[in-house]
């Protein structure tokens, strides 16, 4: 640092993007080789592939002035070549391991492919299905996605960074973005600093035990300021609560767009604001680059600010061994060697079947051999589709590498039955269509697959929808599809959860699949056959419509709840709904049955500091093996704050085989029954609390204990 100019400096604050993917406005860029021989650009993200980066590394190390290598950063969110479950999807395994290993995989490809850096994990709760980045995160639960925001950061970084095969991780967006207004990206969120602490925040500490090299501004405001400046978040929490001294970066402009919040008025403000409220990189913004030089000679940001960034950026550079070899990481034997590999694709398979979730089966699944049937149908605009299976922020993925669902169907049973194909409709069409070939291909068959549900890329960034019903006409062919009389299985391909009240009290058995990747075909054609029974479960509730949004598991109870007196009028209700999910935050079927008996507590009065054990049987009372997760979940009755009706608090994932039984334990200590109270402070307080223990957050058994001082 001591031979770096100010300009060299502040260089190492500027991220350019590359054209390889466009993940926000354009930006101006006619003067990017220039600066990057200048030695003026310290980041590049949007450039995949070993050959790209070697192409801009060799300019600044060899032409810059110092040589100082560029760090590369990109979307690594669910894989980079070969494609994994969308993390929602990810989530619903409940299998931190496969979580991690999947993360793992996406680092070793990315870090073959030469990028250094991914922004991920996405860790914003969300508890609102319009949102479209809902799919990029762990679901609606604190506790569940603190612990899948753990195993993302492990799984890219591994144990040391310096390793050829790891990617600095980036926990985003800091922080509550998910709770953005109306479901709405990039819009206001207010919010009491207590609900930040006790939902929002939880995941992003876990990403920074976890050893998270970077964390990323979010987009929304919080009560009025720009997170990008909000010094609650980055100043009194990350920086002095939570003592984090990694690398913070912008989102994309989002140092730029506080003109568009109101709170700067022209790009050197936005400089100087971001720069002072301790954002180390602008990630094509273009103001530090523009403007602190000039803010710093004016004396208006100190240069102790500029070197305290410059510092943590060049030190993630030597920890990733880009100052040992800048090329490392580019070099495309080893991309052509790694990427895509048979054992990559076979972990993307087991997570995609791992996160299948079962919603309805009324004994039509497993597809086993049956002399009842011989044609099987397969209609519907994503049943021959392989682009839509990427789902949002695909990376590097390729459409040809997918195995589509009629390919795995194709491949399962083909010699079983006669398998035929219609696509019936387009996913989006705004005009009428004709279902005439489908229903007479229906006619002639057995049974009927239908695959229905979003396009990939209706779901992500900058994607919302005020409608989640299934778009287009797919719910009308699904109607005439029932017509026909014959048995209806439907396979939903989504990345938020949908209205799909029609399809519940109609299909016969229903997948909800979302968007698995490229092994979704033989995934799911593992999981229909049999071959591998269903155990995911939802971490998201389900509306039965869009009315009831926001809606979750964990929520506060009303003066006047409606489960006390449900026949009583001024109760919490909707007139024209139910008050509960169509399917609840922990739901998922499986071909066995599970029975929960013998619920018990070690004691029933502990002190605060005592640990407490609590232990439940778990019976396979179904014909097959299979795997339950048991969920523990508690809820506070008396405390100085409402406190939610239930709070997840522990899970296991355990296997039976049929008639066998096993007793669970769950060991809780004095942290989980911990919050943060009404001054803000991590503290426990005597009482009364109900355990509960069950299959999801609605089919529970419960016991109480009390805690005394």
């Amino acid at each position: 640092m001591e031979k770096m100019t100010l300009e060299e400096k502040v260089g190492q604050m500027h991220q350019i993007a590359g054209n390889d993917a466009v993940s926000g406005p354009l930006n101006p860029s006619s003067n990017d080789g220039e600066d990057l021989r200048r030695g003026l650009v310290g980041s590049m993200l949007n450039v995949v592939g070993a050959d790209k980066t070697y192409k801009y590394q060799k300019i600044v190390v060899e032409e810059s002035r110092l040589g100082i290598p560029l760090i590369f950063g990109h979307d690594v969110i669910h894989g980079c070549k070969t494609i994994f479950p969308i993390p929602l999807a990810e989530s619903c395994s409940w299998d931190l391991d496969i979580i991690k290993r999947s993360a793992r995989i996406s680092a070793i490809e990315a870090s073959a492919m030469g990028l250094h850096w991914t922004f991920a994990p996405m860790v914003d709760i969300a508890r609102d299905p319009r949102w479209g980045r809902i799919a990029e995160g762990g679901g609606e639960d604190t506790y569940l996605g603190s612990l899948i925001a753990a195993a993302r950061v492990k799984g890219f970084q591994g144990d040391d960074l310096n390793s050829l095969d790891t990617v600095a991780a980036c926990a985003k967006h800091f922080a509550a973005y998910g709770a953005a207004e109306a479901g709405r990206d990039y819009n206001q969120v207010d919010i009491s600093e207590n609900n930040l602490r006790n939902i929002y925040l939880p995941p992003f500490k876990s990403a920074l035990d976890a050893g998270v090299a970077s964390f990323m501004n979010a987009f929304n405001t919080l009560n009025g300021i720009p997170a990008t400046i909000n010094e609650l978040l980055v100043k009194s929490i990350l920086k002095d609560e939570w003592k984090f001294d990694g690398i913070i970066v912008s989102d994309y402009n989002s140092i730029g767009e506080l003109i568009q919040h109101g709170v700067a008025a022209d790009k050197k403000e936005c400089a100087e604001l971001a720069a002072n409220a301790l954002c180390d990189m602008d990630m094509s913004g273009y103001c530090y680059r523009d403007h602190l030089v000039e803010l710093v000679k004016e004396g208006i940001v100190s240069e102790v600010i500029v070197d305290s960034a410059v510092e943590k950026i060049l030190t993630l550079k030597y920890k990733l061994g880009l100052f040992d070899d800048p090329y490392r990481y580019c070099k495309p034997n080893r991309e052509s060697e790694i990427i895509l590999s048979h054992t990559n694709r076979q972990v993307a398979r087991e997570c995609a079947r791992k996160s299948i979730v079962l919603l309805k089966n009324e004994g039509t699944l497993p597809l086993t051999k049956s002399s009842a049937i011989r044609k099987i149908a397969l209609i519907g605009p994503l049943a021959n589709n392989k682009f839509d299976m990427l789902g949002s922020w695909y990376c590097a993925g390729d459409e040809n590498d997918v195995v589509s669902f009629y390919d795995g169907l194709k491949n399962r049973f083909g010699s079983d039955y006669e398998i035929n194909y219609c696509k019936g409709c387009e996913i989006d069409s705004e005009v009428k269509e004709d279902f005439s070939e489908a229903i007479g291909l229906a006619e002639k068959s057995d049974l009927i697959f239908a695959f229905v549900g979003e396009a990939g890329l209706m779901s992500g960034e900058a994607s919302c929808r005020t409608n989640i019903l299934l778009p287009g006409n797919q719910l009308e062919l699904l109607k005439a599809l029932k017509q026909t009389g014959k048995k209806l299985i439907v396979a939903l391909s989504n990345g938020r959860p949908l209205e799909i009240n029609w399809i519940e009290e109609n299909a016969d058995a229903i997948l909800e699949t979302w968007f698995l990747g490229i092994e979704a075909g033989n995934a799911l054609a593992e999981v229909i056959s049999g071959d591998f029974n269903p155990s995911a479960k939802l971490t998201v509730s389900f509306p039965r419509n869009v009315g009831q949004i926001p809606i979750y598991y964990n929520h506060l109870n009303t003066g006047r709840p409606l489960y006390e007196s449900p026949n009583e009028h001024y109760r919490s209700r909707y007139l024209d709904s139910s008050v509960e999910p169509l399917y609840p935050f922990g739901y998922g079927l499986s071909y066995t049955k599970f029975e929960f008996s013998n619920f018990s507590l070690s004691k029933n009065k502990i002190a605060e500091i005592e640990e407490l054990v609590a232990s439940v049987d778990i019976k396979n009372i179904g014909e097959i093996s299979g795997e339950e997760i048991v969920q523990l979940y508690i809820h506070d009755k008396v405390a100085t704050l409402s406190r939610p009706v239930r709070e997840l608090k522990a899970f296991k994932k355990i296997s039976l085989q049929a008639g066998e039984t096993k007793k669970v334990k769950f060991s809780l200590s004095d942290e989980d029954f911990k919050y943060y109270d009404k001054n803000n402070k991590w503290n426990i307080e005597p009482g009364i609390i109900e355990i509960f223990v069950g299959a999801n957050s609605q089919d529970l058994l419960m016991k109480e204990i009390e805690i005394t001082k």
